[in-house]
């Protein structure tokens, strides 16, 4: 399930509404911050999401896991380090690959 969330500036081209998945985080200080979802991949039969600041665009973005209960759907942090390795591989390739068409 990779898909493209689009942001209100993603210049996609395509003729739709920008609706922004919003998430309010709490990181390990206590800090709770606006997340916006980017962005979601699969690997090895989970579903993840990428998360950037909303007030901070430019900072780097995180990745949780989604996992699903009940019908509900809610965010998981990462913990196992092999786990992490992974998917934070397989995100660098997707960003690569999505810049380099950005560029074109």
């Amino acid at each position: 399930m990779t898909e493209h969330n689009h942001g209100a500036d993603c210049g996609c081209g395509e003729d739709h509404e920008h609706e922004e998945s919003v998430f309010i985080v709490t990181d390990d200080e206590g800090q709770e911050r606006e997340m916006v979802m980017v962005y979601t991949f699969e690997s090895e039969n989970n579903a993840y999401a990428v998360l950037l600041d909303r007030n901070d665009p430019e900072a780097d973005g995180v990745i949780f896991r989604i996992e699903e209960e009940n019908d509900e759907a809610y965010l998981v942090g990462i913990e196992d380090d092999e786990e992490w390795d992974r998917v934070t591989k397989i995100y660098e390739e997707i960003a690569i690959t999505e810049n380099a068409a950005k560029e074109e």
